[in-house]
């Protein structure tokens, strides 16, 4: 069921029904926030009853919906992980019959991060309520950066600042408003008047984004040391939780620029005409041509095909573990280099 564009962006008092779903954690305990503060101010505070839906039975829910409250005169009952609780055919059709009817005394919240299947629930909930989306934007994660780091942190953030912000973290919101607070202290200057956030503070205080961090794999592999590639794989997957889609791409991208560059080389080419002509800059300029060199371009081609169908494989799910297929490739090309 597509989204309705004039669906509902916040969470209000008059809704007796709102589901959550999406990967910003942090949006969705925001949206939570509002909705209950929504509620304490039109009825004057809130009985709140939290459930999880992986264990909790449908007379829980039920039961928790149609008791009144025993301290205020609304009740907000709390469903946690909501796609495990929806996940039973029985369950779903009890709350649909639920949310043609739903107690004019409580508000049912219910939020989940993933998995949420859309239907007949969702149609039932846009009359008494709203299906909010909490998937922010890179353009929303701009503008909400912005807001955010002057309304809390007294800080006014450049455009330029916030751009670069979310493109070096993404749009977790979560995760940008953690970094707000650091680059305002940071922006902040003995005796200056407004503290002002800029794209060089950004810059000097945040780290690699995680595109830049699956690029610092390339460099090991470039220089054949494949004990120090296995390590800085593990580094970029369990720590710094950089997508394996990334790593991925960043190795297909090494073999092909070191096949380019052998071909280009095996056909006389000068070094400084094949950096120009991979747009190669830096010391992964003189490191790729180096490689290029060492290998035939027979070889290199083999090691790009070999590359390009171990990334294939973690996508289309015939390598069950695409650590380990990445490992491999990276074992045989930083080999092949070294």
């Amino acid at each position: 069921m597509a989204a309705r564009s004039d669906a509902p962006s916040s969470p209000s008092a008059d809704m007796r029904v709102v589901v959550l779903h999406g990967k910003d954690a942090f949006l969705r305990l925001e949206r939570g926030r509002q909705l209950e503060s929504s509620l304490q101010e039109r009825f004057g505070g809130v009985d709140r009853m939290d459930l999880d839906g992986t264990n909790a039975a449908l007379a829980d829910v039920l039961d928790n919906l149609r008791t009144p409250g025993l301290f205020a005169g609304h009740k907000l009952v709390v469903l946690e992980n909501a796609e495990a609780f929806m996940g039973a055919e029985d369950r779903r059709r009890a709350m649909e019959r639920y949310a043609e009817n739903p107690c004019a005394e409580a508000t049912l919240l219910m939020r989940c991060a993933s998995g949420w299947r859309p239907g007949n629930f969702d149609k039932l909930v846009a009359k008494v309520g709203a299906v909010i989306k909490c998937d922010s934007t890179p353009m929303e994660a701009v503008k909400w950066c912005a807001a955010r780091s002057l309304r809390r942190h007294q800080a006014e953030m450049e455009p330029a600042a916030a751009e670069l912000l979310v493109e070096k973290l993404g749009p977790d919101l979560g995760r940008l408003d953690a970094e707000l607070g650091k680059l305002a202290a940071a922006a902040a200057r003995p005796g200056a008047g407004t503290t002002r956030v800029t794209r060089a503070i950004v810059q000097e205080f945040t780290g690699l984004s995680r595109e830049e961090q699956a690029w610092e794999i390339q460099g090991p592999v470039l220089e054949g040391k494949a004990d120090a590639a296995l390590i800085k794989l593990d580094e970029l997957l369990r720590v710094s939780r950089v997508p394996e889609v990334m790593i991925g791409w960043s190795l297909v991208d090494l073999a092909r620029k070191v096949h380019d560059a052998s071909c280009l080389l095996s056909q006389g080419e000068s070094e400084g005409a094949v950096a120009k002509a991979l747009k190669l800059w830096g010391p992964a300029s003189s490191s790729v041509v180096r490689a290029g060199r060492r290998i035939k371009p027979a070889a290199a081609a083999r090691l790009f095909r070999m590359a390009v169908e171990t990334d294939r494989a973690t996508k289309n799910g015939t390598a069950p573990e695409p650590a380990r297929a990445f490992e491999g490739l990276m074992v045989q090309l930083a080999e092949a280099l070294a």
